[in-house]
């Protein structure tokens, strides 16, 4: 057994951001990570991708992006942030070590990992709200003759060249994935499942992050109700590009149900040009061919299942679910947060953007063990 006053798990931004947040403090931890580097869920991202908020909003304490990064950092860019960040803040997490399971025992957490179990005051769980991909599964999935992925394992699009993919979501990463392949040469379309919000990624060269932070005190509704104007003039009627329009703004879309309009960078274009179809949602398959909840059917070449990631800690946790419910709210109206020493840093999706929300989360989390300790 390893003690330690405080164990982090997970080192991406929300880990790291803590780790840093408690040095800075003077107060020890221990960071452990089941990869073999930082950051391991950015490297294995598709290589399109771009952070989709802006740098300015998405640096961790203490060390902002390199001033010649673009507005909107790529994957490769976000990498090496995150590798410079441990380097520079001297980190040094504790690689290639996955935790298995935690359980509360005597006021100690007992977290037994495949290399050895540590026990700690606190523990910091980082693994972020989108960490295990949700299966694929429709009926007469089994059937269907062309490929069928994942999104978390799709790379770019160079295999498809030619040939007809669904896209099966309508979230950012669907929809920057639809782009990749409409920009080399295949034919994607997108079955959608439920009405959607899109919001542009900047307005008149303002990103629309920075818009929401302007706009925090106000209630969602409220900064809704202002905004909708210029959004429907940037973007126009949604229900003209095939899909249904959410009854209600993307601001109280995020706090009523946890999750994030889409950024429009370039996917409304590419739909009404014709570029990428829209469908209902996916009824059932035979062979190549999928039929939709609408009425129609098409034939594909492959099958992309945007269909999202879902957090992993209820499976490492033992705890009530009262602890996991509490993660709807932010860190500073979380009645749990803090209890029997566990902290989560960089659940609550936050309309500012999740690795501006993570650095906040970051700070509180190590200012609430430092004044248990005294410091």
């Amino acid at each position: 057994m390893q003690d330690t006053p405080t164990l982090i798990i997970g080192a991406s931004f929300a880990g790291l951001a803590t780790a840093a947040a408690l040095q800075r403090r003077g107060l020890p931890f221990v960071l452990i990570e089941k990869a073999a580097g930082v950051g391991a869920p950015w490297h294995q991202h598709y290589e399109r991708l771009h952070l989709h908020t802006h740098k300015e909003f998405s640096h961790l304490p203490f060390r902002k992006f390199p001033a010649a990064t673009p507005r909107y950092p790529s994957r490769q860019e976000v990498v090496d942030y995150l590798e410079d960040y441990a380097r520079a803040l001297q980190l040094q997490p504790l690689f290639d070590t996955e935790a298995l399971s935690i359980t509360y025992k005597d006021g100690r957490w007992f977290t037994a990992t495949d290399q050895r179990t540590f026990v700690s005051d606190n523990l910091v769980m980082a693994t972020g709200a989108f960490s295990k991909p949700r299966p694929v599964a429709f009926p007469g999935l089994s059937s269907f003759t062309g490929d069928v992925m994942h999104s978390h394992e799709y790379r770019n699009a160079k295999a498809y060249a030619g040939k007809a993919v669904l896209v099966v979501g309508f979230g950012n990463s669907a929809c920057e994935i639809a782009m990749d392949l409409a920009e080399q040469g295949a034919k994607p379309a997108m079955a959608v499942r439920s009405p959607v919000n899109i919001v542009p990624r900047d307005v008149l060269g303002v990103p629309v992050v920075t818009l929401s932070w302007m706009m925090r005190n106000l209630s969602p509704h409220v900064a809704d109700a202002i905004s909708a104007p210029l959004m429907h003039l940037l973007i126009g009627d949604v229900q003209d590009l095939g899909l249904q329009a959410m009854p209600y703004g993307p601001l109280e879309q995020i706090q009523r149900d946890g999750k994030a309009p889409v950024l429009d960078m370039g996917v409304v274009r590419m739909i009404r040009r014709g570029q990428i179809g829209i469908y209902d949602d996916v009824d059932h398959l035979e062979g190549h061919t999928v039929f939709f909840k609408g009425g129609e059917a098409a034939r594909f070449d492959a099958i992309i299942a945007a269909t999202g990631y879902e957090p992993n800690h209820k499976e490492l946790l033992q705890v009530g679910p009262e602890r996991f419910d509490d993660l709807r709210n932010p860190v500073s109206k979380q009645a749990y947060f803090g209890k029997d020493g566990l902290y989560f840093c960089g659940y609550w999706i936050s309309p500012t953007g999740q690795i501006h929300e993570i650095s906040s989360d970051a700070l509180s989390i190590a200012a609430a063990i430092a004044k248990k300790a005294g410091h």
